[in-house]
């Protein structure tokens, strides 16, 4: 990956792109620290642990909890391109547009920037409720005054999220990458600094209960944490081996004689890649598992009380969360994939192109075979997802480090954005050097 780097910086074009794509980052990360004005962000440190609140903070690399002006990022952005992908199975039109190639593709994304200002309205509404309830909201001191600073508050969130979209185009259109994976990319690996931090806490605090007689707990955090360390580096080494893994179904197409000259005979693959649906499961999953935790924040139960002991159960430290975090990422693996892949229609197109699977009859036949194939390679992926998700809530409760239960689901994403960078540096830099039949 390194290499890759420093041969695109060599190549003046592609150098330009990587400082242009630098350059959207830092701006991204000034607006991720630039306050809203009538907050004092002070009093939620802290809050939404447990919840997709925390959930949230962790994709906005803290914007979110400061209350800053991308306190939202691409969240909603990323929401309505998930319904907006699910109304295109359910709803006729939208699956047409689908269908239409670029011009199909450019109204289906004018459709999801249009249901991302609904959602980014939605959400900061009910972000304003909940900074309101905790008094972060600034007294107007009238009725005109509090109806302006709600309209501030809500104008800036919501302009704030359709910024982070903004910039993530502008990422898509003259820099390098995913523009959206990018701006995901910055705020989850912004929180890095302050993991190690905390590791170096753990630390310390081990080294101070071994001097204070309590070899348990000093034992406990001196081995726990270079034991999160061995595994992050394992699971990088996984997620990498895993992204890249694929199930190859040989393809045979026929001779065909087109005037003079024979087309076809040679021998080709379908790649159905291992982790097919990536960590759209592991997001499916955690937006549903917090919503308990989420509607709690809202009502705020008191102490004690059935619906408390109810939401206690959701917290992600949970036994109970991680079963049912483990069997909803699987049942997410396959519901996104069934909506992504159409083993007919894949069949349809062999035989359109006189393509066949050797020793599988056209038809449904092929499109059986197609269908088993990827449900056993999805079972993989998924497993593969839902280990890596739970994982590190598995690790928080053997060592007592917190903070960490949500480790699985960033590295994901970030092992994944960086292949798919690395991966498009290697495809424009194959471009520039190709030899053509003049050399």
């Amino acid at each position: 990956m390194f290499e890759t780097l420093k041969n695109a910086w060599k190549l003046p074009d592609l150098k330009k792109r990587i400082c242009y794509t630098l350059m959207i980052i830092v701006i991204f990360r000034f607006g991720a620290a630039l306050p809203v004005p009538f907050l004092d962000a002070s009093v939620m440190q802290g809050f939404g642990d447990g919840n997709l609140l925390g959930f949230f903070n962790l994709l906005t690399g803290g914007a979110f909890q400061n209350a800053t002006l991308f306190a939202l990022s691409i969240s909603p952005y990323i929401t309505s391109s998930i319904v907006v992908q699910l109304l295109a199975v359910a709803i006729p039109a939208l699956e047409q547009l689908a269908k239409e190639g670029a011009e199909g593709r450019k109204r289906l994304n004018k459709i999801t920037r249009y249901v991302t200002i609904g959602l980014a309205l939605i959400t900061a509404l009910g972000y304003y409720r909940i900074l309101d309830s905790n008094g972060a909201v600034m007294d107007g001191g009238n009725a005109f005054g509090n109806a302006i600073i709600f309209l501030t508050i809500m104008s800036m969130f919501t302009a704030g999220s359709m910024l982070c979209v903004w910039l993530g185009e502008q990422i898509d259109e003259k820099g390098i990458g995913n523009g959206i994976s990018m701006i995901l990319f910055a705020g989850i690996v912004s929180r890095g600094g302050s993991v190690v931090v905390s590791m170096w806490q753990y630390l310390v605090l081990g080294y101070q209960g071994l001097k204070a007689g309590s070899t348990g707990t000093g034992l406990r955090y001196l081995i726990g944490v270079p034991l999160l360390v061995v595994i992050f580096v394992i699971l990088v080494g996984f997620i990498v081996l895993m992204t890249k893994a694929e199930r190859r179904i040989p393809i045979q197409y026929a001779k065909r004689v087109v005037g003079r000259k024979m087309y076809g005979g040679q021998s080709s693959y379908i790649p159905v890649n291992v982790n097919m649906s990536g960590v759209m499961p592991i997001i499916f999953a955690s937006s549903l598992m917090a919503i308990p935790g989420t509607i709690a924040a809202f009502i705020q139960p008191e102490e004690g009380s059935f619906w408390a002991s109810f939401v206690k159960i959701f917290n992600y430290n949970s036994g109970f969360y991680a079963f049912l975090y483990f069997i909803l990422i699987i049942a997410f693996a396959y519901f996104y994939v069934a909506i992504q892949y159409n083993p007919v229609e894949m069949a349809n197109n062999l035989r359109k192109n006189n393509g066949a699977i050797p020793g599988i009859r056209p038809g449904k036949p092929t499109s059986d075979f197609i269908a088993r194939i990827i449900s056993k390679v999805t079972l993989m992926g998924a497993l593969f997802c839902a280990v890596v998700a739970i994982l590190p809530i598995g690790i928080a409760a053997l060592t007592g480090i917190q903070g960490v239960s949500l480790g699985g689901t960033t590295i994901i994403i970030i092992v994944g954005v960086a292949l798919d960078t690395v991966k498009q540096l290697e495809s424009e830099m194959m471009m520039r050097h190709y030899k053509g039949f003049l050399e």
